[in-house]
């Protein structure tokens, strides 16, 4: 199993498919980051990103490079994903001078409301079960706020659109959603009007005779 994988930013990789057909190189500004390549339950194969098990130099670079996409639309706030979109979604609110993020959360604290969450899926936990809450104790942040969302992966859409259903349940729309890689297009009919800004862009894998493509 490599463990190379999300640890650096390379120069010298051609982007695509690496010749061993287990590694994604996708460009990444002046540089490329090297992925691995998973498949999915029916078949199809990605190019996969664990961000909290990335270096800190490869988070950081992703970190500033999402953020400088997000600065325009002048977020008073950030919320985050979880679970992996949360260490992201940190960096950027540092990042942009704020004080603090919201953190959405699955696990339930005993003065949460269930009214105030909705049911969670995502493209690595297919089978759902989880519950996406927000904390009752933060909505004072969220109210009139320009509000951003940030999360690790966009692919197939589901935990976006659970969470922009928790957030009109508290009426707030958010100016713009960010994640580090924007994972094929099935996402993109999951975020409604809202404007999307990913740090790359990675494509749904198909298999050939030559290999993945």
């Amino acid at each position: 199993m490599r463990t190379d994988v999300w640890q650096q930013l390379h120069t010298d990789l051609t982007p695509g498919v690496q010749q061993d057909q287990e590694t994604y190189a996708v460009p990444f500004g002046a540089h490329q980051l090297l992925l691995p390549i998973r498949q999915l339950a029916d078949g199809r194969r990605v190019a996969s990103l664990i961000v909290n098990q990335a270096s800190f130099a490869v988070l950081d670079a992703l970190a500033d490079a999402l953020t400088e996409k997000l600065r325009p639309f002048k977020p008073d706030i950030i919320i985050g994903i979880p679970t992996l979109g949360l260490t992201l979604a940190e960096a950027v609110a540092r990042r942009l001078g704020h004080p603090r993020m919201v953190p959405l959360g699955t696990s339930r604290k005993f003065w949460y409301d269930d009214a105030l969450s909705v049911d969670l899926k995502s493209i690595t936990t297919p089978g759902g079960g989880k519950r996406l809450y927000v904390d009752p104790r933060m909505l004072p942040l969220l109210n009139r706020a320009r509000v951003a969302v940030v999360d690790d992966v966009l692919s197939t859409g589901a935990s976006i659109a659970s969470t922009l259903r928790l957030l009109s349940l508290i009426e707030v729309e958010p100016v713009a959603i960010g994640a580090a890689m924007l994972q094929g297009e099935g996402w993109r009919d999951r975020t409604g009007d809202t404007p999307v800004e990913g740090a790359f862009a990675t494509p749904i894998l198909t298999k050939t005779a030559e290999g993945w493509t």
